[in-house]
Parts: structure tokens; sequence; C-alpha cells
């Protein structure tokens, strides 16, 4: 190991990622780190003006970027958004699996709309985004797929239940996506933040948003860019002998 080495270790360069959710928050974090490491970099969200924003913001960095409205939830916006990519690019390398809805229902409660759009948003969406993207995957020589869950999927998690309950099943499919993809050369991991300083995060009263940084052992919410570490990690060849894996990015939040 040398520096050229340990650097190429961390360099996209040439490589293509979608990322879902990639407008805001961890998302657009991602998304800006993955441009600074060299990748061409395709940003999906609901919002097309969102969309457009991030893409000129990526672009301003010196980064070759695109954004696609692109809503999880509807299966038919799938395939258009790894056909657009694959245009532009060419290619495609890595997709995070980032994009999330964090609807509050009370077990006893639910209703059959909010907890379908609950599952097909959290894990009916990334799932099928993957199978949409699997033939260019296949074709990759450096393929990751990173799905990003929650550390809630770990803990006890009151008045959030359907959306834990939708991300554990993420990190069950993230295995069984490692184990049968690895014949293809396709790593596949995922990331658990703990709370982060988000707007999903900053919908909860400031009583609950003190708790949720407070209950973690280093007692704080972490920043948006410090899940940018983590994922480029899991997205790049440092990583080339991790898969089946997820990494808690979560200031000691889960208990082990």
């Amino acid at each position: 190991m040398d520096r050229e080495k340990l650097q190429s270790l961390f360099d996209l360069s040439g490589r293509v990622a979608i990322v879902t959710g990639g407008t805001r928050g961890i998302g657009r974090a991602i998304a800006e780190g993955f441009v600074a490491a060299g990748a061409g970099v395709v940003v999906a969200s609901r919002k097309a003006e969102a969309c457009a924003e991030t893409e000129k913001a990526l672009t301003g960095m010196g980064g070759d970027a695109l954004g696609v409205p692109t809503h999880l939830g509807d299966l038919e916006g799938l395939r258009p958004l790894v056909e657009r990519t694959v245009e532009r690019f060419g290619r495609l390398d890595i997709v995070v699996n980032n994009a999330a809805t964090a609807l509050r229902e009370d077990l006893g409660r639910f209703t059959p709309e909010a907890f379908a759009k609950s599952l097909d948003v959290n894990l009916r969406g990334p799932v099928f985004l993957v199978q949409e993207a699997l033939p260019y995957l296949k074709d990759s020589p450096s393929a990751a797929v990173v799905n990003v869950l929650s550390a809630g999927a770990f803990l006890f998690s009151a008045f959030t239940a359907t959306y834990s309950a939708a991300k554990a099943g993420l990190y069950s499919f993230t295995r069984s996506m490692a184990a049968e993809f690895a014949p293809l050369g396709i790593r596949v991991n995922a990331l658990a933040p703990g709370t982060v300083d988000t707007d999903m995060v900053r919908n909860n009263t400031p009583e609950a948003q003190e708790r949720m940084a407070k209950a973690a052992y280093l007692r704080r919410a972490a920043h948006p860019d410090e899940m940018v570490g983590p994922a480029l990690f899991l997205a790049s060849d440092a990583s080339s002998f991790v898969t089946g894996q997820v990494l808690l990015a979560d200031g000691g939040l889960v208990p082990h």
C-alpha cells in the first residue's frame, strides 16, 4: 500500500451513480460527495424543481450530473430513471437507495393507505429499482448497491413501526441481494444512520429532536456530510471485500 493506491481506493472517476432522495439531506450530501470523488451522479426526487436545482449545483462543483424527477412509490417511473441514466452516461455502477418517507402511525390506528405508502417508498421501490438496474450493474466491473436504512430498524420503534419495519425489511433484502448477486460481481451493503440533522428529523418537536440527539453515546445529531464517508466507503473499492453488511453510522445509538 502506498499513497497513490490508498487514494485510488476512494476514487469514483469514470463511475456512474444513481442517488434517490438526492436533492436534500443525506442524499444531497452523498451526491455532492460522489461528484467530488469523480463520479457521474444522477439524483432522483419527486420534485422536478429540486432535481433541476441540484443538477445545477452539482454541475457547478465541476461534476457531471443529471436530475430525474422520480417517485419511488411509482414503479412505472423506475425504468425511465435507469434508462435516462444509461442514455446520458452509457453505464451504471452504483445505486444508492436513500429516498424514504417517515409517516407516524400508531399501532392500532393504521390506515391501509398510509401503510401501503410507507412500504411502497421505503421497501418496494428500492427493491424494484435494483431490479431495473441489474442488467447494467452486471456489466459494471465495480458494481455496488448501498441501501440506506435507519438505526430504527434495530431498535424499539414506538410510533414509527411501519417505517422501521420497512427499513428492517430492506436490511433483509440487502443480505439476500448480496448472496444472490455475489457471483455477478455486485456488492450490496447497507448504511444505517442514527439521528441526522435533516428535514425528516426537524419535522419532530424541538423536545423530540433533543431526545433523539441525546440518545446516542456521542449525544448529538450528525451533520448530513458525516454520512458521506460511510457511503463512499461502501460504494468504492475501499470496501471491495465487503458485502451483505450494515454500517451503523449512528453515534453509538444502537446497543450491541
